[in-house]
């Protein structure tokens, strides 16, 4: 899941929201007005609104720090993590590499639901110790605040240890089939086949819900259940993608030929004479017979329309230096994964030093369907 708004980075990892985010943010925020509102009228209506929109900034802070600990004991396994999308559900880590054996996966899972449940632990004991109790009203701002953060966060871990995959409960369910079946493509299809089954009964327990007199609160849980199901079967699809790329290398599918433009080319002259009239979407940049780069049709609409007759190739190319290459041996999933993470389209192909053809994501949508055509 990519973010549409970039925050922040936090140790080297971006912070992004989903869209999708602001919806839970309102939803927090109008809760916990109303709640403060019922419960402590005498603060008046700026007290209730500031308190409120501070208990769910530092809400946002405590699921940031809940999807760090996935990224801690993500890194501290040896598995990059490259950033964090929060959504309406909470978060998700893009981990550039899935976790090599059952444990891993288990201790992924189960650490933020740790997180979360420490969090409004603290929580709670501080807000007692200052008199908040969950039945008692008229309490001071500070208490309530802290009161409220607790229970939150403890709810938020237990509906993260819903077994309904790719939530964190369905990594620790997959982590467990994982361990007792020793398959992991096994523990995978149980455990997205279980996380279906769970949004279903969402869904249907909410429209259940709604028509009952439930109002928003039945149709809040069958969004939930319907985001869950969508999630499930992407998580499930992007497993079956990288089993059938299992085995394939680079080698197998990248092109040995390539369209090659010089550098000092005219960048208008390029998109007429070559993107244009060919169709080819990347070619490699020469110059004096030595490869200096790669550009494609994704740095030409970088540019200003109007700057393209002032520019030559070389001047929007992606330098050689730059590239992030793969060699002919590496695994097909490790291109794609290295495309995901660079939010490129295609690598070169490099081994000492020297250019052996050009993988894209088209080559691999290629070998896909052939594949799926072909075993069913």
């Amino acid at each position: 899941m990519k973010a549409q708004i970039k925050l922040f980075k936090v140790f080297g990892i971006q912070i992004g929201l989903h869209y999708s985010w602001l919806l839970i943010a309102l939803l927090v925020v109008f809760s916990l007005a109303g709640q403060f509102a019922a419960t402590n009228p005498q603060w008046g209506s700026n007290v209730i609104w500031g308190l409120a929109i501070l208990t769910a900034i530092l809400f946002f802070a405590a699921i940031v720090v809940h999807e760090l600990s996935h990224a801690a004991v993500a890194k501290a396994r040896g598995l990059p993590v490259r950033s964090i999308t929060l959504f309406a559900l909470g978060g998700v880590a893009q981990i550039e590499k899935e976790a090599s054996d059952a444990k891993t996966e288990f201790w992924m899972g189960i650490a933020g639901p740790i997180t979360s449940l420490l969090i409004g632990v603290v929580c709670l004991g501080f807000a007692g110790a200052i008199g908040w109790t969950l039945t008692h009203d008229h309490h001071s701002p500070l208490a309530a605040m802290l009161g409220w953060l607790g229970v939150i966060n403890i709810a938020l871990a237990v509906f993260n240890m819903v077994p309904g995959f790719p939530l964190d409960g369905g990594r620790v369910l997959r982590a467990i089939i994982w361990w007792i079946t020793g398959s992991a493509a096994r523990a995978t299809r149980l455990a997205t086949g279980i996380g279906q089954f769970v949004a279903f009964a969402f869904i249907i327990l909410g429209l259940f819900r709604f028509f009952n007199g439930a109002g928003f609160a039945g149709l809040w849980l069958t969004f939930i259940g319907w985001f869950l199901l969508d999630a499930a079967r992407a998580t499930y699809a992007q497993f079956e993608t990288i089993e059938r790329l299992r085995g394939v290398r680079v080698r197998d599918v990248m092109d040995r030929e390539w369209p090659v433009v010089e550098g000092d080319t005219n960048l208008q002259v390029f998109v007429d004479e070559h993107l244009l009239r060919s169709g080819k979407r990347c070619f490699i940049v020469e110059n004096n017979g030595r490869i200096a780069g790669m550009v494609t049709a994704h740095e030409v609409k970088d540019v200003d329309r109007e700057r393209w007759s002032q520019l030559s190739v070389r001047d929007v190319m992606r330098p050689l230096t730059k590239l992030h290459a793969v060699q002919p041996s590496s695994a097909l999933t490790e291109a794609l994964e290295t495309m995901g993470r660079e939010d490129v389209n295609q690598l070169p192909v490099m081994s000492n030093s020297h250019l052996d053809g050009i993988v894209s994501r088209r080559h691999i949508l290629r070998l896909l369907q052939t594949r799926v055509e072909l075993q069913g």
